[in-house]
């Protein structure tokens, strides 16, 4: 009975030296986030200090995991924002990357989604910055972003930044500008 006890004690020594905090702030979340080990990896970020991660459980994993931020838009509605920051993988079999959504009024309808899908993290991969720039409607309501990992492998990253930029630096995801509504109907003919 004693070697069945400190067998479960060791487990759940191993199961808490191996497993990752949520930072505050942060949640899970994801298609499958059960399949994913996601939270703090202390010690592992590019100076030392902590980054986060996302680990899938396995080498054969279906859909995403992901660690979510939402931030009221504030004073980056009606301007280009840029997120960047650094991600370092190991392994990766599907993809890795960051993502932002700029949210509206109506949930589950944004007015801007990039996930780096145009631009995917594979394999094992040294730290690398990566960035995502878009255009925050004055309408926004919510500006929701993180990094995923689809498929095995580990994704940490490390040291986001958030910053207004001008139109001279170009968007990840091009979104055409919506026009200001005219007062009579113009150019029927396609002419001008």
């Amino acid at each position: 009975m004693k070697v069945k006890a400190q067998a479960a004690l060791l487990l759940v020594v191993l199961v808490a030296l191996y497993s990752f905090e949520v930072p505050k702030g942060w949640y899970k979340a994801g298609s499958n986030p059960d399949q994913y080990e996601i939270g703090i990896d202390k010690g592992a970020g590019m100076d030392g200090t902590n980054a986060a991660t996302i680990r899938s459980e396995g080498t054969r994993v279906r859909g995403f995991g992901t660690l979510v931020q939402n931030l009221k838009p504030g004073d980056f509605a009606g301007k280009r924002l840029r997120m960047s920051g650094y991600i370092r993988t190991a392994d990766v079999a599907g993809w890795g990357g960051f993502w932002l959504r700029i949210d509206g009024a109506k949930a589950g309808d944004p007015y801007v989604f990039d996930n780096m899908s145009n631009r995917k993290i594979k394999g094992t991969t040294d730290w690398k910055l990566c960035e995502i720039i878009v255009d925050v409607p004055k309408k926004a309501t919510n500006i929701a972003y993180g990094a995923l990992l689809s498929g095995g492998g580990q994704l940490w990253f490390d040291n986001l930044t958030f910053e207004i930029v001008d139109e001279s630096v170009p968007a990840t995801i091009p979104y055409p500008k919506e026009n200001a509504p005219q007062n009579q109907p113009t150019n029927l003919s396609f002419e001008d």
